[in-house]
């Protein structure tokens, strides 16, 4: 579908990407103004929608492009060979931080689109968010040495507890975003509580 935009040289994908996803993090989907993206990608509007053909295209590229980049660096950092469950989760979070720090934009984007609740793509994009998160914690959960849990509680009742947790920190994270001026976050403060859960957990949990 976006072959048209993909044969393009890879500095003029850059402009318009960068220059799209800049907007649709600083405004959300239905503020968002195509004739910025375009003046600051240098380019027609007419260029833009031969290459995407609308603006919810456009913002469904966007969003594959910037969560395929970040799971691939992301799984190319995470020790996977690392077989104890809390400690992998410390070091994606590690990671995550760190990707944070060079990836500020495209987090911000993802963050904006898990936040939108524009009616033209919020059914079509919570379909999409549900099958990314059931993707990445099923990739997540491989390998993990589940001998180190209790032995006298159920395990899958262990994992959904766990699962449960951290969804529901995500939850009010998000709600947390939602309330400050440009739905800016302070990060190291959510790091510091989830090591607190971390080690809640693995009291409860770890024999």
């Amino acid at each position: 579908m976006f072959s048209k935009f993909l044969n393009l040289d890879k500095d003029k994908q850059e402009r318009i990407i960068n220059a799209a996803i800049k907007e649709f993090a600083q405004k959300g989907y239905d503020n968002a103004s195509t004739n910025e993206i375009v003046k600051e990608a240098g380019i027609s509007k007419g260029l833009l929608f031969h290459y995407f053909g609308n603006k919810k295209q456009l913002y469904l590229f966007l969003f594959d492009y910037c969560t395929e980049l970040i799971t691939d660096e992301y799984y190319k950092k995470v020790d996977f060979k690392e077989t104890d469950f809390f400690k992998r989760i410390r070091l994606a979070v590690m990671v995550k931080m760190e990707m944070l720090g060079t990836h500020p934009d495209i987090f911000k984007f993802v963050q904006e689109v898990f936040l939108e609740d524009s009616q033209e793509i919020k059914a079509e994009f919570d379909k999409k968010k549900q099958e990314l998160t059931h993707i990445n914690m099923g990739k997540f959960y491989e390998g993990i040495d589940y001998s180190k849990f209790r032995d006298d509680v159920d395990l899958k009742k262990i994992i959904k507890i766990i699962t449960w947790t951290f969804e529901k920190m995500s939850d009010e994270i998000l709600n947390q975003a939602k309330s400050t001026p440009n739905h800016e976050l302070d990060y190291q403060p959510i790091v510091d509580e989830t090591e607190e859960y971390f080690e809640v957990l693995k009291t409860c949990f770890y024999k």
